[in-house]
């Protein structure tokens, strides 16, 4: 029997700021976990320590999609880092080509 993950979180805008502990309860995850994913420079808190740290509301998707690479595919975190870049990146390229067919 395999366990998986199911997570559901919404996401707040970018003027939300959400705490260390804030983050960790709503990610169901221990803070380990989130300071492994600041040093691999997933996640840019604001603060200088873990205690001062103030994470953005879209935090919390890299999280939700981080942790979903790590469980589903079993991908390492610097491998999650990078795909979590490059689905961010489709998406701005995405919303650019729509803007681009809006004002033909």
């Amino acid at each position: 029997m395999t366990n998986k993950l199911n997570l559901s979180v919404e996401v707040l805008d970018e003027s939300c700021e959400i705490r260390l502990a804030e983050l960790c309860q709503a990610c169901a995850v221990r803070a380990e976990t989130i300071i492994a994913m600041v040093e691999e420079g997933l996640l840019e808190p604001r603060g200088s320590t873990p205690v001062e740290w103030r994470f953005s509301g879209p935090t919390l998707r890299r999280v939700e999609i981080t942790l979903r690479l790590q469980q589903d595919l079993r991908v390492n975190l610097a491998g999650a880092a990078l795909a979590v870049e490059l689905l961010e990146e489709i998406e701005r390229l995405r919303d650019r080509l729509q803007r681009l067919d809006e004002n033909r």
